[in-house]
């Protein structure tokens, strides 16, 4: 399908990240998947040739362009080339991290925080998710309680991206455990704090190059000048920065089910039985077309999203819808890819059987779709 999403210099950014991935990822991706973590000199390296933190003012060392397209193209190039379990900590660094840096900060934090960032020194996190709460944020319990200039925080968080090697972890906590949504603040937990503590690295099922970790706080004490915006506005600033997580999720979906799709259409077209290519048969041209109009309808979707963040004008149903529908759908094809593979498609050597475990949390995280559906479903006043 042709698309207009991108211009000429879109394309020379792109030409340049995928010779990036070719020779600084993709030789180490199979060490970092048996690893469970990328090597941290994959986020100084892409800092060092500009593919961090690109909408960051040049002052702090970012490219000073405000323009999803660029974080789209990483997305979609980590999928092309089959690596996401090692981009996956990069895409959250770039599209849902660091925007909670932009606009949250004190020009003393920023100051602080924006070069690391940029240059891929300071790696970046998110602590939402706890082991009793996923998608009832408002139920936390982990607390952050005023002492002077600080605040004592006990509690834990599980399921978190970049949980060992991040350096700054933007920590939701209540600082009024009276209230729900109100009581809730954002706090930046940084490495090395007294009474911060990693738990393992959790085993997961895909993404096995992608550091996830449990954190735990222990009478810790943060500076209130880590506080991110003012206190109990924390629940305003995670739904207000939601829907650029959902489109970036959305984005690396579609890109997923796309190289599912081409890397299935290749081996259908050289595998044979009964003295013809498998594509060949009715049914493997059905499911072919199936996808292909699929893929085609979801990304013409996600572009009009990206365009509609870059306006300002995408609104959060248009997200929960660009998220679900588009997880979904990653899902969905890359099981019949699976299928069209027959017993090759559940070898773990095999591409497509690794995209096929790596596919499975983008229904969980980022918001259940049965989270996005009820945010669609109210929009609609039902």
């Amino acid at each position: 399908m042709q698309r207009s999403l991108y211009d000429n210099d879109h394309d020379l950014f792109r030409d340049s990240l995928r010779r990036f991935i070719a020779r600084e990822v993709v030789p180490h991706h199979q060490a970092w998947d048996r690893a469970g973590i990328v090597e941290r000199s994959l986020f100084t390296k892409a800092g060092a040739h500009g593919f961090l933190a690109m909408d960051a003012p040049v002052e702090h060392g970012g490219g000073g362009v405000v323009d999803f397209r660029y974080n789209a193209i990483i997305g979609e190039e980590i999928q092309r080339a089959g690596v996401n379990s090692a981009g996956l900590g990069w895409t959250l660094h770039n599209d849902i991290c660091l925007p909670y840096f932009l606009s949250l900060t004190t020009p003393e934090q920023k100051a602080r925080w924006l070069p690391g960032i940029c240059s891929g020194e300071l790696i970046t996190a998110i602590a939402m998710t706890e082991p009793a709460i996923g998608s009832d944020l408002a139920s936390m319990t982990t607390t952050a309680m005023r002492d002077g200039d600080h605040y004592i925080v006990n509690g834990s968080k599980t399921f978190i991206t970049n949980g060992i090697n991040a350096d700054l972890v933007i920590t939701a906590v209540k600082t009024d455990p009276t209230q729900r949504h109100t009581g809730m603040s954002l706090v930046v937990v940084e490495r090395g704090m007294v009474g911060f503590d990693r738990g393992r690295n959790l085993d997961k099922i895909g993404l096995h190059a992608q550091d996830t970790a449990e954190l735990f706080f222990t009478d810790m004490v943060v500076p209130v000048a880590n506080r991110l915006g003012e206190e109990g506005s924390g629940f305003l600033s995670l739904v207000d920065k939601l829907p650029q997580e959902r489109l970036s999720i959305a984005v690396t979906a579609v890109a997923a089910a796309q190289q599912a799709f081409d890397i299935t259409l290749a081996y259908v077209k050289e595998r044979t039985a009964f003295g013809q290519p498998i594509g060949s048969f009715q049914n493997s041209r059905f499911r072919l077309a199936e996808m292909a109009t699929e893929i085609a309808f979801a990304q013409s979707f996600v572009d009009g999203a990206v365009v509609g963040l870059n306006e300002g004008t995408l609104t959060a149903e248009e997200a929960a819808m660009a998220k679900w529908s588009c997880t979904e759908l990653q899902k969905r094809v890359i099981d019949t890819c699976v299928q069209l593979h027959g017993g090759y498609g559940y070898m773990a050597e095999y591409e497509i059987a690794r995209a096929y475990a790596d596919a499975r949390i983008t229904t969980i995280y980022g918001g259940t779709t049965e989270i996005m559906k009820e945010i669609i479903g109210k929009s609609l006043g039902v």
